[in-house]
């Protein structure tokens, strides 16, 4: 069977390509298309204990069957378009952040509490020059929302808009922008603390950061433990390009 397999951030310049097809057997498993890629890519064993992978744009576990057509995707650790209708959105234009605060706010709220984050121009003792945020936009934006669900499933706010920008950010645009509007400030403050955090932990987004001497891919948080790592049994069955 054919899959498709996506290289995200570091690994897409490790792999050297953004995307590859893949023939492998019928009883094929995650795991076989990760022992396929290091054994054309050794450099990506280092990676393996951090690293995720995702079928159809849902992380899955080494041990996930795969299928004819299936679109895996290898996962580095994680940095941070349409509108959504969980008031979601991908975007690479200038994120309007009057815009978006007056769009969620109603006049039956006590609070909205806005996370503004902003691309500074020193990054570990080096001057920034800009940055390019890179992402696996169909699964991003499903995170995105299934975030949004769970914050107001889980604390007391009326709405949540997440909205994070992808491409070329200059020094002092704004890279993620979300507010949450309740009627009292102290679960609007926990709320919106929650996911920024969840979401710089877990949305398939990438920051590469360039300076005067060169450029890098930012250093991500480690997945949560709910989410499987590459490392596991691998088959060790070929697979064929």
């Amino acid at each position: 069977m054919q899959v498709r397999v996506l290289f995200f951030g570091m690994l897409k310049d490790l792999a050297g390509r953004g995307s590859d097809s893949l023939d492998l057997p019928d009883d094929a498993t995650v795991s076989d298309v990760l022992n396929h890629y290091e054994k054309r890519i050794p450099r990506l064993r280092e990676f393996a204990a951090s690293m995720a992978m995702s079928v159809n744009q849902e992380y899955a576990a080494p041990d996930a069957k795969l299928k004819p057509g299936d679109e895996i995707a290898l996962l580095p650790p994680v940095s941070g378009g349409t509108w959504s209708s969980a008031h979601c959105a991908l975007v690479r234009e200038p994120i309007d952040t009057q815009s978006v605060l007056e769009k969620i706010k109603h006049p039956e709220d006590g609070a909205a509490v806005m996370f503004d984050g902003v691309v500074r121009k020193h990054t570990r003792g080096r001057r920034t020059l800009y940055l390019d945020y890179e992402g696996y936009e169909e699964m991003a934006l499903k995170q995105m929302e299934e975030l949004a669900a769970q914050a107001l499933a889980q604390f007391q706010v009326r709405d949540v808009a997440i909205v994070h920008r992808l491409g070329r950010l200059e020094i002092g645009e704004t890279s993620v922008l979300i507010v949450v509007a309740s009627a009292h400030r102290a679960a609007a403050f926990d709320a919106c603390h929650w996911l920024i955090d969840t979401l710089k932990r877990t949305v398939p987004i990438w920051k590469k950061e360039h300076f005067e001497d060169g450029a890098v891919w930012a250093d991500g948080e480690p997945f949560p433990a709910e989410i499987p790592r590459a490392e596991g049994t691998h088959s060790g069955r070929p697979a064929s390009k």
